[in-house]
């Protein structure tokens, strides 16, 4: 073969090897359906997990739909809990987890956008609340409770389940944070400390380290994503050795609307990212009968507060809810995207 064949063939292949490399987390998912659909409800965020009973189950937000959507999710949301026999579903309900103590608590009320892991024998189910007093969401904080059953029943860790409310300290980024500490991630990691990230001021995403599960749990002095403009929803799962965030792209940090996974050799510091999710409309089938109803959100529908289960370490699938039902149903619903094996 002539040196300027090679020097093509060459080309080519490295060509097409880039651009199979170049493929992001978003281009790897595919459409599922619905996950969880209750009437009667909204219905928000699904945190999955699988049982030892080889179920697969989810906690999610919900409120009735008598509550209207906003102010519904900071007033009446409560946690609930649902299984199915495969990730896909179709998903029923099972019991209500947990809800606000209606009293003078930092978590009277709007139980909402939980997370749930386990970690040694524990289930731990972390969620945010506030005390019902304005402004709101100033009044957000993050709490956690735990179980030895998927079922329960739930008891808040230490004196009342907050671990995390903003620094009291006048110069830490989170003093006074006008939405508070909110939105949850966790991860227990390798190093054998625990993770819990979360969105406070400014729409950026923070980091509260603790060497026990049950906390305390200490503030990290800076942010850990170096977002211009707000993101928010993160989820932290391990991955190939590093730490990955998928979160919202609420502004269009590389694509408005859609979702971004970011990358972490350490957990704290995150400077890589990719497109984690696109627009709901990429991933319907060419069959899809697409009957929209907007609830909260633009008009072009988006995900949002992405969850995902992982499977023998790697990613699976990814629920998500969205303020539009694409069904058409009464309130809205979360949805399943499956995460394609690379080629």
């Amino acid at each position: 073969m002539k040196p300027i064949k090679l020097l093509t063939l060459a080309l080519t292949l490295t060509l097409g090897t880039a651009h199979a490399d170049d493929s992001s987390f978003a281009d790897h998912l595919e459409w599922v359906g619905v996950a969880v659909q209750q009437n009667g409800y909204h219905v928000w965020g699904s945190s999955p997990i699988i049982g030892e009973d080889g179920k697969t189950h989810l906690f999610c937000a919900r409120w009735p739909i008598s509550s209207k959507f906003d102010p519904g999710w900071r007033d009446t949301s409560e946690i609930a809990h649902y299984t199915a026999d495969s990730p896909e579903g179709p998903f029923t309900f099972s019991d209500l987890a947990i809800k606000g103590t209606g009293k003078a608590t930092w978590d009277k009320r709007g139980y909402h956008n939980p997370v749930i892991k386990k970690v040694g024998e524990r289930y731990v189910l972390l969620f945010i609340a506030n005390d019902g007093s304005n402004p709101h969401p100033a009044s957000q904080r993050i709490g956690m409770a735990t179980s030895k059953s998927l079922n329960g029943p739930w008891k808040k860790v230490g004196k009342d389940g907050m671990i995390l409310a903003p620094s009291t300290d006048p110069n830490h980024w989170t003093h006074k944070a006008r939405n508070g500490v909110n939105n949850p991630a966790f991860i227990a990691h390798p190093d054998g400390k625990f993770y819990l990230f979360y969105k406070s001021n400014k729409s950026k995403m923070g980091l509260a380290i603790a060497d026990k599960l049950e906390g305390p749990y200490l503030h990290n002095p800076k942010p850990v994503t170096d977002n211009k403009v707000g993101i928010e929803d993160g989820y932290a799962f391990l991955m190939d050795g590093k730490v990955r965030l998928l979160t919202t792209d609420n502004h269009g940090i590389l694509r408005k609307g859609g979702g971004i996974l970011w990358t972490s050799d350490d957990g704290q510091t995150f400077n890589q990212k990719e497109k984690g999710f696109h627009l709901p409309r990429h991933y319907w089938p060419a069959d899809f009968q697409y009957s929209p109803k907007r609830y909260y959100g633009p008009a072009e529908p988006k995900f949002e507060r992405p969850q995902v289960l992982v499977i023998d370490g790697k990613p699976a699938y990814v629920y998500l809810p969205s303020g539009s039902s694409f069904i058409g149903s009464d309130g809205t619903c979360s949805y399943v995207l499956k995460v394609k094996p690379s080629p």
